[in-house]
């Protein structure tokens, strides 16, 4: 089914707005190029000097053009083996939070959903999303830090290690379990290739500024202007 232009820039595909924001009780976000301005990885890797290196295996994961996410990330990581914790602060000085989304997720909130941060990215900026946001919940991979330095690993948790495509599904449809609510009540918003599997699970998909492949799929895509532009379809 074609996408249809809403509104200038919006495009929505298999439903006729507008649907009732209080229908939906959690909506879950990716972080890097979504919630926040920036990816995280690409910004760390230029503190080594690799950034067009990194740079472009984020570029290509997004696109989906390479599929193994944890692969990818390990690959990424290893190039960073030896940048130091400062580098970090450095990139939470550059971090903003993406036009729209104190607005949109307010909204959310307002309306009694729960709300979720599921990230490929680290917890060391999540974190400082999460609380800014004051999300509910939020699952993302832990840096390990060794002496000031990264080691180009990540640190083991009870789940896994790396937050891929499966993990946000699977964390998604857990939540959703947790709140004892029918995945159809969430909302899924991502830009990204590894944000496709929990976008097809909940009952609406929002891709923000995202790459074809998930433009291709989503049942609203913004492809111009800030977050909040998904109010426009959604009835608060």
């Amino acid at each position: 089914m074609s996408a249809i232009e809403h509104s200038p820039g919006l495009f929505i595909r298999g439903f006729t707005p507008p649907l009732a924001l209080a229908d939906f009780k959690l909506v879950a976000f990716d972080m890097d190029s979504t919630l926040i301005n920036l990816e995280c990885v690409d910004e760390i890797a230029e503190a080594a000097g690799r950034r067009d290196e990194v740079a472009a295996i984020t570029e290509a994961v997004m696109r989906g053009e390479i599929l193994n996410y944890k692969h990818s990330l390990r690959r990424r990581l290893s190039l960073l083996r030896g940048v130091p914790e400062s580098a970090l602060q450095a990139v939470c000085a550059k971090l903003k939070l993406n036009p729209g989304v104190e607005t949109f997720v307010g909204a959310c909130q307002a309306a009694g959903l729960k709300t979720l941060l599921v990230s490929g990215g680290f917890t060391y900026f999540s974190e400082r999303v999460r609380k800014r946001l004051k999300l509910d919940f939020a699952r993302a991979n832990v840096l390990e830090i060794e002496n000031g330095e990264l080691t180009g690993l990540l640190l083991d948790r009870p789940w896994g290690d790396i937050v891929d495509g499966n993990e946000k599904r699977r964390v998604v449809l857990e939540v959703c379990e947790l709140l004892g609510i029918d995945p159809k009540q969430a909302i899924a918003v991502g830009d990204g290739a590894n944000d496709l599997p929990m976008m097809r699970v909940a009952g609406l998909s929002i891709a923000f500024h995202p790459k074809p492949a998930v433009r291709e799929l989503a049942m609203v895509s913004i492809m111009e202007g800030g977050m909040d532009r998904a109010l426009e379809v959604l009835k608060t």
